[in-house]
């Protein structure tokens, strides 16, 4: 199971440019709104894009997709570490949360 990261501790890893951030739900939900400088990797493009996306296996990464509901987020955190990623955390709450409490998006 994917370890989680809370709002503020994503809030501050962002902040801190310390962590990779992976918006799950790519194409047009990704193109309206996504955390600052989230990559969009699906669940059907992480073999195909994983690594010249996120070359560095160590480094931070954390996944989220729309809210708790949505499977997306799980999916990738989990084929990422099957594929050797070492650091995945998984933002269970989702972008829904993250809007709700005013925290900034960027568009693509």
């Amino acid at each position: 199971m994917t370890a989680l990261i809370t709002r503020d501790e994503l809030a501050a890893a962002i902040g801190a440019g310390t962590v990779t951030v992976v918006d799950t739900l790519g194409g047009a939900y990704y193109a309206q709104q996504h955390l600052p400088g989230a990559l969009a990797l699906t669940p059907a493009e992480v073999d195909a894009l994983a690594a010249a996306l996120l070359p560095d296996r160590g480094a931070a990464v954390v996944t989220y997709c729309s809210n708790p509901a949505c499977p997306n987020s799980g999916q990738v955190a989990d084929r990422l570490t099957a594929l050797g990623y070492t650091d995945v955390r998984k933002y269970r709450e989702g972008i829904q949360d993250w809007v709700e409490a005013g925290l900034p998006t960027e568009t693509a």
